[in-house]
């Protein structure tokens, strides 16, 4: 949904880097045009918008003016009214009950901008009575600090502070210091972090959560399932036909009728109410996960992870890019600190964070720089969770098929109707023109001689036939299987440890979080997955293996001895300083405990066995300034006021492309003209070891150079010339077990797997051959592997071409990623990318299906994107695609078997059999075919791509010739079925009754033996693994034993007899027949043109027409 406020409960969404209208498939020349411009026109159901749908598209299928569009093409306009069809065959309580509301979409966001506005005047009315308190200053400016419990400071005073953005107050507190004085923090090493000390601090100034709305209850889902209009005019009809039936039959059987109908609807309602509650815990649970983020903090001295929810007052938290700010705070200390405020003052702009301006606002994302804060307020005592707290419900999801589906069912709901209307008119002018006669063949109505009361009770029977047809034809069905389909895989994905929906102490044990259902689904269509490199095709345990210090190679890479105490020196001072990691030396003398990215786990882990002295190092030298590290310049940088040294880290062949020097084993520094093509020649040798190759460099620098004032030095560019090289290591990261297999079965599949890197391209070159994605070295060879600035050299339209051919990209900036992702979707392809860093984002947004790293993504990567690998595997990327595909055949199945029915179903004219059958089709058949686990036949189709019709031409093929054979079957007993039964020597009314019931039970018995039939639609083995699947047996089951109980015990309610051995066998063999003709259809040849284009072409002649 597209909202200025994440769906990721305690964080805000990231500024989009794109317009929110994600357009799929766009010919490069309309790029420019509106969104509405790139629906056909021609084909209602061709949605060219399948990720972040604005609004207006979800919404055109709720109004009656699509509805008139499509009536206008149907040619029903003249015979149907505008509300009828907006409440019988839109029917959007009913349809829409799964799909996202947009009446309290719209509700939330005006509540949101309310309480947005009202932050806004708060922050205006402070700042300008600190101005006033400036210029007139009168006694102390801050309240005294009140005590609580334990601490020197109350919650009421630190809450107002930090909401207030009170300098005055800060400064009477005494700073940062004194303030973290009065909560018993240090701010070295963060709070101790026992049971007991979180406890008091909970209990003193709350917990990091914010009251949530209970979800709604189970009798107010019952209350909404019985207010669908089609079910109300059923109860109304049920009513009066049992006023009728008692006062013209008597109580003893008048009440059958009215009652058979009562009982048919409220099973429909019990079984809605009951998947819809069903559904609203799967959305409860998958919103709780999302919510469930991990976050690092200082406790004790050392770096842990720990659950958003486990922060509190107190605590030291680190931050650097793409991190969220968890809870309101101050800031300690920072470097180039830029936060993203959009979430809670609604503005696009950065603010930059120092001493001076040093509140931070939960909810906001880190736009760059690093820095530390304190937490000084927690949950519903922040604006971040008051908002929460306000707008905090469940809601549901449109998915692009859920769009595709509802656009279908109101089609067939408009034939549906126009059915039931016709229906409607020509039962009521047989009944009263005298052409409708009762089972005993005496007329039903005679004009003069039959009785209002009669007369009326037989309208309500036709009107009551119509009103079901309508039930039945329109099938809500359709969009309701997508959800159910969904819910269920995510719950066998459970069991395969490869979804995340579940409370937080399950999250360990899963590979994936899904943040948008519908990606599931769209994962199914995939061409083209663009996947990174470290950690997702690789183990992500880097260790260094090689080291290059001067033109000495040093083995092991790990040994103090054959280095210069110079070298050490310097390499140690710049590993400590330059580095996001840290290095925790338990007292007690246990394993030293390294935290950081891998790549500075793997340095910091070098540097140890070098001699690393961590904390020592970080004391003796202060930091000026720091360089980030840049995923476009690839490396980052950092000042230190020790004889004022610059060092510098990052990827060997751009740092050695600064270097004028270079310091030798001995310890002297050398020219490193000369010497060039060695260094190089050794970063080439380790990269083809699939090593990653960083350089460590320094610079010396005047101190008289360095800027003074603190507005200078957050200016001060820190210079990256004249560098002089001290070390090149090569660092190994493996590649994951299985990982060549699974890019074998993507292949297989039709799925092209792309690599696109940071690193070296003769690394990316050396892993991909390693994982299988380059088949040999011949393959090696451009456009095939190609660096980012080669690719975004070129112009738009030549990457569009080269795009399709690239199969690795290394040294590519997000960037390139973006522009890779952007001309392979304008080629066509439905592209999944992965991806973990902040500037991911733009490309992970752009995506059909974004991927972000749970390990090692960023929050901004998250929340941009629409799956989370928790486990960084690529392996858990094909699980996805094997179960996206099997979600998509799932509801292609269903769809073939609803519409077979819906066809045989108006032949059917008993309302309480209509309702039956409606009740296998809706519900109970969308839930039997949506059980349906992924074979490996999945994986060898080609993918769908992004324009393959929903119902295709073997679907057609298979549903025309079931219902053309139900349809025959059901005509000729109905009008033969006397003779053929030999039925003709009964009583004539009695005889007549077995006739409907054989109709009717031959009907659901077709449908039975055709589920099975809907399971394999492109197989002949129709019953290949169905005993595996216990649901669908079970349901079918149930439906098999509750049509006996229907036709054998409540004869009187469903207006049908007892059947003898007989007349079941008849109506077995007439159902049986369904499988032998299917296994016979599926030999007949389809033609490759989808017959939706032959559909189509009417239309396209109409429109000319209708526009001239």
């Amino acid at each position: 949904m597209s909202s200025s406020c994440s769906s990721n409960g305690l964080l805000p969404s990231s500024a989009s880097p794109r317009d929110q209208d994600d357009l799929e498939a766009r010919p490069a020349n309309e790029f420019e045009h509106d969104g509405h411009d790139l629906t056909d026109e021609s084909d209602p159901f061709d949605i060219a918008q399948t990720k972040n749908a604005p609004v207006e598209i979800l919404r055109q299928w709720r109004g009656p003016e699509l509805t008139l569009n499509f009536l206008f093409k149907a040619a029903f306009v003249l015979v149907l009214y505008v509300k009828c069809i907006e409440a019988l065959v839109l029917n959007a309580c009913r349809r829409f009950r799964y799909t996202l509301d947009l009446k309290r979409e719209d509700e939330k966001e005006k509540r949101r901008r309310m309480i947005r506005s009202h932050a806004q005047v708060v922050r205006a009315a402070l700042l300008f009575r600190l101005a006033g308190e400036q210029q007139i200053v009168l006694g102390p400016s801050a309240t005294p600090p009140t005590a609580t419990g334990d601490y020197a400071i109350g919650l009421e005073q630190l809450a107002s502070m930090t909401r207030d953005h009170n300098i005055s107050s800060l400064q009477q507190y005494g700073g940062a210091k004194g303030l973290s004085n009065m909560l018993k923090t240090n701010l070295a090493t963060g709070i101790t972090g026992d049971e007991n000390e979180l406890i008091r601090r909970r209990n003193a100034f709350g917990t990091n959560r914010y009251p949530q709305k209970k979800g709604r209850s189970f009798l107010r889902f019952l209350w909404e399932a019985w207010q669908d209009l089609t079910l109300i005019i059923l109860i109304v009809a049920a009513i009066a036909s049992l006023g009728l039936g008692i006062k013209t039959e008597g109580l003893s059987r008048g009440w059958y009728d009215g009652a058979s109908i009562s009982f048919a609807v409220f099973l429909v309602i019990i079984v809605t109410a009951v998947s819809d509650y069903r559904q609203s815990l799967q959305f409860q649970n998958l919103n709780q996960e999302k919510q469930n983020i991990q976050l690092e903090v200082m406790r004790g001295g050392r770096i842990m992870k720990i659950s958003i929810f486990d922060i509190v007052v107190g605590d030291v938290v680190p931050l650097k890019i793409g991190d969220q700010v968890p809870a309101d705070g101050l800031l300690i200390t920072g470097h180039s600190l830029a936060i993203d405020e959009s979430s809670m003052t609604g503005e696009s702009k950065i603010v930059h964070k120092d001493q001076k301006a040093p509140f931070l606002m939960s909810g906001c994302k880190v736009a760059d720089g690093v820095g530390t804060m304190l937490v000084t307020g927690v949950g519903i005592n922040t604006e971040w969770g008051l908002l929460m707290a306000s707008i905090s419900e469940d809601t549901g999801e449109e998915t692009p098929l859920q769009v595709r589906l509802n656009g279908l069912a109101t089609f067939i709901g408009i034939v549906g109707l126009a059915v039931a209307i016709s229906v409607l008119v020509i039962l009521l002018g047989r009944y009263f023109t005298g052409n409708t006669k009762n089972p005993d063949g005496s007329v039903q109505f005679i004009k003069g001689e039959t009785n209002v009361s009669k007369a009326i009770d037989e309208v309500i029977k036709i009107l009551t036939v119509a009103v079901t047809i309508v039930v039945v034809a329109v099938p809500e069905g359709l969009p309701l299987a997508v959800t159910l389909t969904l819910a269920y895989s995510m719950r066998k994905m459970m069991a395969d440890k490869a979804l995340a929906i579940y409370e937080t102490s399950l999250s360990n044990n899963m590979d994936i979080q899904v943040r948008r259902l519908s990606a599931c689904e769209t994962m199914g269509s995939a061409t083209t997955i663009c996947s990174d490199k470290t950690g997702t095709l690789t183990l992500n345990q880097m260790t260094v293996v090689e080291a290059y210090v001067g033109k000495q190679k040093i083995n092991p890479p790990d040994d103090p001895l054959k280095l210069h105490s110079e070298a050490v020196s310097l390499l140690c001072e710049g590993i400590a300083q330059n580095t996001t990691g840290n290095v925790f030396v338990p007292k007690d003398g246990g394993d030293i405990e390294i935290s950081g990215s891998p790549t500075e786990k793997a340095i910091l882990s070098w540097a140890v066995k070098l001699g690393l002295k961590f904390d020592v190092l970080r004391s003796e030298s202060k930091i000026l300034h720091v360089f980030p590290f840049n995923s476009e310049k690839k490396r980052g940088g950092v000042a230190t006021d020790s004889k004022v040294h610059i060092h510098w880290k990052g990827a060997a062949e751009m740092v050695l492309a600064s270097c004028t020097r270079y310091l030798d084993s001995n310890g002297s520094l050398q020219s490193i003209d000369e010497d060039m093509d060695f260094f190089k020649v050794s970063i080439d040798d380790m990269a083809a070891c699939s090593l990653r190759c960083v350089a460590i460099a320094y610079r010396p620098y005047e101190s008289d150079k360095v800027p003074t004032d603190e507005e200078s030095l957050d200016k001060w560019v820190l210079p990256e010339d004249e560098l002089v090289l001290l070390a090149i290591v090569g660092i190994k990261d493996p590649c994951r077990p299985g990982v060549k297999d699974a890019v074998k079965v993507c292949t297989a599949a039709g799925v092209k797997v792309r690599m696109v890197t940071g690193d070296n391209i003769q690394t990316a070159k050396a892993i991909a051959l390693e994982c299988g994605i380059l088949n040999c070295g011949a393959d090696a060879t451009e456009p095939n592997i190609i660096e980012g600035k080669v690719f975004r050299a070129y112009s738009e339209k030549e990457r569009e071409i080269i795009a399709k051919k690239i199969t690795v990209m290394g040294r590519s900036s997000p960037n390139d990623k973006l522009l890779l992702v952007q001309a392979l979707r304008k080629g066509g392809e439905v592209v999944a990318v992965t991806g973990d860093g902040t500037n991911d984002a733009p490309a992970l947004h752009e995506a059909d299906i974004g991927l972000s790293m749970g390990i090692q993504g960023t929050e901004v990567a998250k929340e941009s994107s629409d799956i989370v690998i928790l486990d960084d595997n690529f392996a858990s990327v094909v699980k996805v695609v094997r179960w996206g595909r099997s979600v998509y055949a799932n509801i292609q199945k269903f769809i073939q078997f609803q519409l077979t029915v819906n066809v045989g179903a108006l032949v059917i004219n008993v309302v309480a059999a209509l309702l039956w059958v409606n009740l296998i089709m809706d519900t109970l058949g969308a839930l039997a075919l949506a059980t349906e686990p992924p074979t490996d036949h999945l994986m060898h189709r080609t993918p769908v791509g992004r324009r393959e019709p929903l119902i295709t031409n073997i679907m057609w093929r298979n549903l025309l010739l079931q219902a053309l054979y139900q349809v025959a079957v059901l005509l000729v007993l109905n009008f033969r079925g006397l003779s053929i039964l030999n039925l003709s020597h009964d009583d004539r009314k009695h005889a007549t009754i077995v006739k409907n019931t054989m109709i009717f039970n031959a009907f659901v018995l077709c449908q039975v033996f055709n589920e099975f039939n809907a399971r394999k639609p492109d197989q002949l083995n129709v019953f290949k693994g169905v005993t595996k699947n216990r649901l669908f047996m079970g349901i079918v089951g149930f439906t098999v034993i509750l049509q006996i109980i229907l036709i054998e015990f409540t004869g009187d309610f469903t207006t049908t007899v007892r059947l003898n051995w007989k007349q079941w066998l008849i109506c077995v063999a007439i159902g049986i027949v369904s499988w032998p003709l299917a296994a016979v259809g599926k030999l007949l040849p389809v033609p490759k043109t989808p017959l939706s284009k032959y559909l189509r072409k009417p239309f396209r002649r109409l429109r000319p027409a209708r526009n001239a």
